[in-house]
């Protein structure tokens, strides 16, 4: 029966009222600094924990509760005559309840231009230890480290004369231990990029991440999913932080999508529209207005834009908003959305509407990018692009055009977003044409020709890796494609150069490779 608790919480979330509950269930409460101020202004009797260890708080709160008469309290096995008799030599009264939540570190990070003095201030040193040791003595105490568990326990008091199940102990104290390993991760992460030649894949890697929500189901209806975000909350993209405006809940594969969506449309200054179908871009474009650079996205393949994604780097006005109603989409994300546009779009309800601010051209992805293995891990750099344009080659004879070079610079950003082997055929910043995710380079560039049509001619084509025969750049020739942007590197780079030679087109060499697995 749970006759005393120890309360000191950092999120004060529906505290007072669960404290409440407690009291007129005759439970005795101890609590500390400010915990214990708001539940006395509430007319909340408590007992500061000064009172029972006999010691005051001391050094600015840092030290309060780090004392046998606290951890004496929790962590006495009630069963054990030598546990019992040395609790009532010391004077120690069993505490039966822990409700206890940790100084917000991960907020504080999060704040712009926070002060290394203010994170270490908010590691919480007595919150963990408490909570530790209530889970780990969970057949007789019970911890509560989330908010959201406070009208469960009160319910299983009420319903059981004050008792706390096992079974409810036991799995708050899992979710206690998993609580205090998230906070122990976070602080390490942050610290450790703090080191000067800080090792960027240590020996121990440590995740953190915190449940946005459950999802109806994974990339098939048969498969469970939920949706994570990681601890670093700073700057660059972040799904997490999207708002959702209209429409049902996200699924897994919309996710998916979004992350491809927002990941290319992100590598653009100008407006810019993106449609992504099964994580490959199947239209993008680059315009002087928004509506221009979707009604450009959609012609590059308006059979594949049915049931899209689309992602735009600029406000969604109503112009846009008419042509995009014009079919079914999925998922639109934008910066933001002006008020005739949300009209025209919420029209349908089963079109989902983000808003993502850090789409207007300020951030990009940061951070690793993770993948798992069987048994394992794979961690790697975000892939950006390293290689100056500076530091490209010009291989062939004829040089590219100017209008031929704005092209290979917008077909070498697409590209990189494109699964492998993947060719892109681009004209007037405008994909035409994507081959994507096929066994050979020459099938993707067959693709990518079939997609344009008629359109191949004049066209400009972007490689993500090189050309391993020259048979890929005969199909583009053949096509009408008049230059290449490719990395290089192959032990058949004179052969495909004579090639592109023979063709009268133009190629540049970047190398830098940019599969997409």
């Amino acid at each position: 029966m749970v006759k005393t608790a120890l309360i000191s919480v950092s999120n004060k979330e529906g505290i007072v009222e669960f404290a409440q509950k407690l009291a007129e269930m005759k439970v005795k409460i101890i609590s500390t600094g400010g915990t214990a101020k708001l539940l006395q202004e509430a007319g909340i009797k408590v007992v500061p924990i000064s009172e029972v260890t006999g010691f005051p708080e001391i050094m600015d709160g840092r030290v309060k509760t780090l004392h046998p008469k606290v951890h004496g309290g929790i962590l006495a096995i009630r069963d054990s005559a030598s546990h019992r008799q040395q609790m009532q030599e010391h004077g120690i009264e069993g505490i039966d309840l822990v409700v206890v939540n940790l100084y917000p570190f991960r907020e504080t990070i999060a704040k712009p231009g926070v002060e290394l003095e203010e994170v270490i201030e908010n590691i919480d040193i007595g919150g963990p230890t408490m909570v530790r040791s209530a889970a780990k003595n969970y057949k007789y105490v019970a911890v509560v480290v989330n908010p959201e568990r406070y009208a469960e326990v009160i319910r299983e008091m009420e319903n059981n004369g004050g008792e706390i199940s096992e079974e409810l102990r036991f799995k708050l104290a899992v979710e206690a231990f998993g609580h205090t390993s998230g906070y122990d991760a976070a602080i390490y992460n942050y610290l450790r990029e703090l080191v000067p030649g800080a090792e960027k894949f240590p020996a121990q890697l440590s995740l953190s991440y915190q449940k946005v929500q459950d999802l109806r189901y994974g990339e098939n209806p048969h498969q469970q999913a939920a949706f994570y975000q990681e601890d670093k909350l700073g700057s660059g993209l972040n799904l997490a932080r999207a708002k959702q405006l209209h429409g049902k809940e996200l699924s897994y594969n919309n996710i998916l999508d979004l992350n491809a969506a927002v990941g290319l449309v992100a590598e653009f200054k100008d407006p810019a529209a993106v449609i992504i179908k099964h994580n490959n871009p199947c239209g993008v474009a680059q315009r002087d207005s928004l509506a221009e650079a979707y009604r450009s996205a959609f012609a590059g393949d308006p059979v594949s834009a049915f049931g899209s994604v689309i992602s735009f780097n600029r406000p969604v006005d109503r112009e846009t908003a008419e042509e995009v109603n014009k079919i079914f989409v999925e998922v639109v994300i934008a910066p933001a959305f002006s008020e005739e546009a949300l009209s025209i779009l919420t029209s349908k309800k089963n079109i989902r509407l983000l808003l993502m601010p850090e789409l207007d051209g300020s951030q990009v992805d940061q951070g690793m990018e993770l993948r798992r293995v069987a048994g394992g891990l794979l961690v790697q750099e975000i892939d950006e692009f390293k290689s100056a344009v500076e530091s490209w080659q010009v291989v062939s004879e004829r040089k590219p055009t100017e209008a031929e070079w704005e092209d290979l610079l917008f077909a070498w950003k697409v590209t990189k977003h494109v699964k492998s082997n993947a060719i892109v055929l681009v004209k007037n910043k405008m994909a035409l044409g994507v081959g994507a995710g096929q066994m050979s380079r020459v099938d993707s560039a067959k693709i990518a020709v079939e997609k344009a049509g008629e359109q191949s001619k004049g066209t400009v084509a972007g490689s993500d890796a090189f050309f391993p025969f020259r048979d890929g750049i005969d199909v583009l020739a053949k096509a009408g494609v008049t230059a290449v942007i490719q990395p290089g590197g192959s032990i058949r780079d004179e052969e495909v150069i004579k090639a592109v030679n023979e063709h009268g087109m133009a190629m540049v060499f970047t190398g830098e490779r940019h599969f997409r697995h």
